[in-house]
């Protein structure tokens, strides 16, 4: 069986790129364990309406039922079987991931149970995708994301793109997931690629995304 990954929900706008993520692994019958900041729920609450009050009833209601399951530990759980290298994960992903979470990864902080868990991803030498969503980007964001892909950290912007022909909310989101899973190895058709159509544009057009 795959070892499970470690998904991270913190408080930048887009929770809806880490529900997703964590509905299609789980239809996948893969296994997650969930990490969600204070202020990741505070943004669950007014970007998709979750009951923050009755955070496991809300989890059991958006990924329960599913071929895969989850683990949810308290972000406060410093504990819990992620803050250990001992324990053997796929990875971890952080999406979305805000910049003070960002600099605690990059700086070292460990401040809680889903910055923990991101420094064991470093030290261990397993994949850490973090998908940070914040406009515009001064230099001390853009440094800290430096420093961590120079550690092999992938940084994957939450940057829709619109080659692909979006129709709706739900496409774009699905790019930016459909990216993720890209870098976690894990097959998906969330969207179309290029190249799959005749009257897409031909290889070599300077024009082609990259």
């Amino acid at each position: 069986m795959r070892r499970p990954w470690v998904v991270g929900i913190t408080g930048a706008s887009g929770a809806a790129y880490g529900v997703r993520l964590c509905r299609f692994l789980l239809a996948r019958g893969l296994n997650i364990h969930l990490l969600i900041t204070d202020a990741g729920w505070r943004v669950l609450k007014e970007e998709l309406g979750w009951d923050a009050a009755r955070r496991k009833e809300m989890l059991e209601k958006h990924f329960g039922g599913y071929s895969g399951g989850y683990v949810y530990n308290p972000i406060q759980d410093i504990g819990a079987s992620t803050a250990s290298g001992s324990f053997r994960t796929s990875g971890m992903v952080i999406i979305p991931c805000s910049m003070g979470t960002l600099s605690g990864i990059a700086h070292g902080a460990s401040d809680n149970l889903l910055e923990r868990t991101a420094d064991v991803m470093l030290k261990e030498g397993r994949p850490l995708i973090i998908v940070p969503r914040e406009t515009p980007l001064h230099a001390i964001h853009l440094e800290n994301m430096l420093k961590l892909a120079r550690m092999g950290v992938r940084i994957i912007p939450a940057m829709p793109a619109f080659y692909q022909g979006p129709q709706s909310m739900d496409d774009m989101v699905d790019f930016m997931v459909g990216k993720v899973l890209d870098s976690m190895d894990v097959e998906h058709e969330l969207y179309k690629r290029w190249g799959t159509t005749e009257d897409e544009t031909k290889p070599g057009d300077p024009h082609r995304p990259d």
